[in-house]
């Protein structure tokens, strides 16, 4: 029986950094996706030209994951810290119920971008266990971002413990490929963003579990 999945990212890249290749193994496998994006460039911050470009390549990057529904939140980014904590939680839970998804996945609490802590915390007010069990949610599930999840200090509590691993080595390729539509977020060289960087990270888990390539996720929630 097909799952559906729901990817909430606080920034257009951190689902492909974080999960893009089981994302398309659970399309492979038959599953439907959708993906929650909760900010988006501003004016002044960024110029209109940017921000037009940004939103291309969201919808390029939505339709290579064959995304059956894309929810743009449009909260600014860099500035969750000044959102009223509420409005983002009604906004996430008004796409969980719409989804109704049985595999949640979003972004490490520990990460060094206040965003995705905002985004975080949000996100468990609205997937508390007897809300989970309501709405059928089996699974929550977070994902490592590049840039931003290994470069949070050193602190217990900040660190990422990965739980649950998946074998992506027939979707790296692919998945480079994606994060490559992000043209305006993209690094170079050694920087962490950069295809090597992903390809590193990805053999690295991988090692871990015996195969070429996978991702790894910290268990938050389960309902079986």
């Amino acid at each position: 029986m097909s799952d559906k999945v729901l990817v909430v990212s606080v920034h257009p890249d951190d689902e492909t950094l974080g999960c893009g290749g089981t994302l398309l193994r659970h399309f492979a496998a038959g599953d439907s996706l959708s993906w929650v994006v909760v900010t988006q460039a501003h004016e002044p911050q960024w110029s209109k030209e940017v921000i037009e470009t940004k939103a291309r390549e969201v919808d390029r990057v939505a339709s290579a994951y064959g995304m059956s529904d894309v929810f743009r939140l449009g909260f600014p980014t860099v500035r969750l810290d000044v959102v009223p904590q509420g409005d983002l939680i009604s906004s996430l839970r008004e796409a969980i119920d719409s989804v109704g998804p049985d595999i949640v996945y979003c972004v490490h609490e520990g990460d060094i971008h206040s965003d995705h802590l905002m985004v975080f915390r949000a996100l468990m007010s609205v997937l508390k266990p007897f809300y989970m069990a309501k709405l059928g949610v089996r699974r929550v599930l977070c994902y490592e971002t590049l840039s931003s999840t290994e470069a949070a200090p050193s602190q217990v509590h900040r660190a990422f413990y990965p739980a649950c691993f998946v074998d992506i080595g027939h979707h790296l390729e692919r998945k480079i490929e994606i994060m490559a539509m992000y043209e305006s977020e993209l690094h170079s060289g050694n920087m962490p963003r950069a295809s090597s960087s992903i390809r590193a990270l990805a053999r690295h888990r991988g090692a871990t579990i015996n195969v070429e390539y996978a991702e790894a996720f910290s268990l938050i929630r389960e309902i079986m």
